[in-house]
């Protein structure tokens, strides 16, 4: 238990970490009365389209619509949480700049496409000139700070399409946590209840986000960390076909399973997202940074996403509903390597286990009614993805190469002072955890015996651990579309409510919610979340949906046809005081 001493010191570090002291408060644009509210009423729920709209009638400066945001994270992020490290200098200063350009005269037709939209991104992904803490304390450590000494592929990006970076997102150390609690910042809760979990790793979004403290923002997901926190949160979270995407630039997890992709409050706002991430053209999506986008130009849908987004989308689609995931069958993170046994594959997969809770069950059945209303058929059968499609996928196993992408990652987005882990060690006195350099247990009771680090490249035993799983894994995900008839698959994305931060779970601080749905990052297809309904107690609901790789376009069709469909999301209640401080 952490004391209230420990508390009030890790609220005022975090409170002072955003800048909420004086000075920030002296930065910060007053605004009338009159026209707060009038701001109030404009801006809360806005989409990127009607912000852009408001912009060419010249009805708010992007200054003014950044100030707006900035005052909301300074009322709300005490409580919540989401945001770790607010650039007001950089945020404003872009600002002016884009307003500047407007007084100038230049053509809204010039703009990019999403000019003066305020966004946030997540702890991991690098910003040149400030801190990458990966949610770790090891990197914020004074005087040895991992301060991103250029842009991640996807905010050169962002910045290139105009929008606007209010800062960074709170994610759990590494991304390597199914909540969202770091060692770097502290805790963010649930917008919908402070007391449960967002989900993680991309949890500190997902609250921006929902929370209206940002339009958008950019999760990451290596076994399920962009889809699980939508779901808890009832926004939209795109995991795009692996390839698609560069993740150039963003601290690696496990770079052969990591992916990155466009958090939103609605499927317009995603896909606008997603095609500025993916690059202005398809031949611009392919990044020599990152070596799964290499021929992505010939084999992706073509942009921009809003193009695919079609009431009626769903009229005529067929869906299965995998089975293993109803059986709650465990895919262990990361996979098992093939030099294991049977039996002790099975344990694994044993100690892996995530089941369906009922009342989850429940929110998902009602959840496939409003598909079939929207014009959807969905189909159950217990030969679509049983569980032998779970021992199949479990095998595609990356522990063995986990050290690679954090020495990449240091040699190009590190600081001056370390691009290497052997350096880090040397700057810092302690080495980096074995968790982003291999040689560790994934989880306490992990049965998997930890293993030696390996480069993948040209190395035969990663065909046995990785290629060769994958693709068989891949054969039969599409040989059941092929046989069935089906368009794509749907299924809960977690296998149980947000859990309540407060009480003991199953006799110990909750680290979940968990999905089961690892699986998606193993084989590389698409899927997005959408919300889908409401438990008893307010909290959210998300459907998750995949399709076949490269049919991104498609999936953000059915998305949208569903939302247009239910119209389910509703922003949160927020509060201001009290409830939970801010936990270091």
């Amino acid at each position: 238990m952490i004391t209230t001493k420990r508390m009030m010191m890790g609220a005022v570090v975090a409170w002072l970490s955003l800048g909420f002291a004086c000075p920030l408060r002296a930065q910060v644009e007053r605004t009338p009365a009159a026209l707060e509210a009038a701001m109030d009423h404009d801006l809360l729920e806005v989409t990127i389209p009607r912000l852009e709209r408001m912009y060419r009638e010249h009805k708010y400066t992007v200054t003014q619509v950044v100030n707006w945001y900035i005052g909301r994270i300074r009322r709300y992020n005490g409580v919540y949480g989401a945001i770790e490290n607010l650039d007001v200098k950089g945020a404003l200063e872009t600002a002016a700049r884009e307003d500047d350009e407007a007084e100038a005269g230049g053509s809204g037709d010039a703009r990019g496409p999403m000019w003066g939209v305020p966004i946030v991104i997540k702890e991991n992904t690098s910003v040149r000139g400030l801190v990458t803490s990966d949610g770790w304390q090891g990197y914020v450590i004074p005087g040895h700070e991992l301060i991103a000494p250029q842009d991640a592929t996807i905010v050169a990006r962002f910045r290139a399409a105009g929008a606007v970076i209010l800062g960074k997102t709170n994610m759990p150390d590494f991304a390597a946590s199914d909540t969202n609690r770091s060692s770097a910042y502290g805790r963010t809760g649930n917008a919908y209840d402070v007391r449960f979990s967002p989900g993680g790793s991309s949890g500190g979004t997902v609250t921006a986000v929902t929370a209206n403290l940002a339009v958008l923002g950019n999760g990451t997901d290596t076994g399920n960390s962009i889809r699980m926190p939508a779901a808890t949160s009832a926004v939209v979270g795109v995991f795009p076909t692996r390839g698609l995407v560069s993740i150039a630039g963003i601290a690696p997890l496990d770079w052969l399973l990591d992916n990155t992709g466009p958090i939103a409050r609605d499927v317009t706002d995603a896909a606008i997202g997603l095609t500025v991430m993916a690059g202005p053209t398809v031949a611009a999506s392919e990044d020599p940074m990152d070596a799964a986008t290499a021929g992505s130009a010939a084999k992706a849908q073509p942009g921009p996403y809003t193009r695919y987004l079609k009431p009626d989308a769903l009229k005529r689609k067929r869906f299965g509903v995998p089975a293993f995931i109803l059986t709650g069958a465990g895919i262990p993170f990361q996979g098992i390597a093939a030099t294991e046994t049977a039996s002790q594959a099975a344990a694994d997969r044993e100690a892996a286990r995530v089941p369906l809770q009922p009342e989850t069950r429940a929110a998902f059945m009602r959840a496939i009614e409003a598909l079939r209303a929207a014009g959807a058929t969905v189909v159950f059968d217990d030969s679509i993805l049983p569980d032998s499609f779970a021992e199949t996928v479990s095998r595609v196993g990356t522990l063995p190469y986990v050290k690679e992408g954090t020495e990449d990652f240091l040699a190009n987005y590190g600081p001056a002072q370390y691009h290497s882990a052997e350096e880090y060690e040397k700057a810092v006195g302690s080495p980096l955890p074995e968790t982003i350099v291999g040689g560790a247990k994934v989880y306490p009771n992990d049965p998997r015996i930890p293993v030696t680090q390996t480069r993948f490249e040209n190395n035969p035993q990663a065909v046995a651990d990785v290629l060769a799983p994958r693709q068989r894994a891949l054969d039969v995900y599409n040989q059941t579309l092929d046989r069935l008839h089906l368009d794509g698959y749907v299924y809960p994305a977690i296998q149980m409510p947000p859990v309540d931060e407060t009480m003991a779970q199953d006799g110990q601080v909750s680290t979940g919610p968990h999905s089961d749905t690892g699986w998606v990052n193993m084989i590389g297809v698409p899927a997005v979340v959408v919300p889908a309904g409401w438990y008893k107690n307010g909290l959210p609901f998300g459907l998750e949906i995949s399709a076949r790789r490269w049919k991104d376009g498609d999936l953000l069709g059915w998305a949208y046809a569903f939302e247009q469909s239910t119209h389910f999301r509703r922003p949160p209640v927020l509060v201001d005081k009290g409830l939970l401080s801010i936990e270091r």
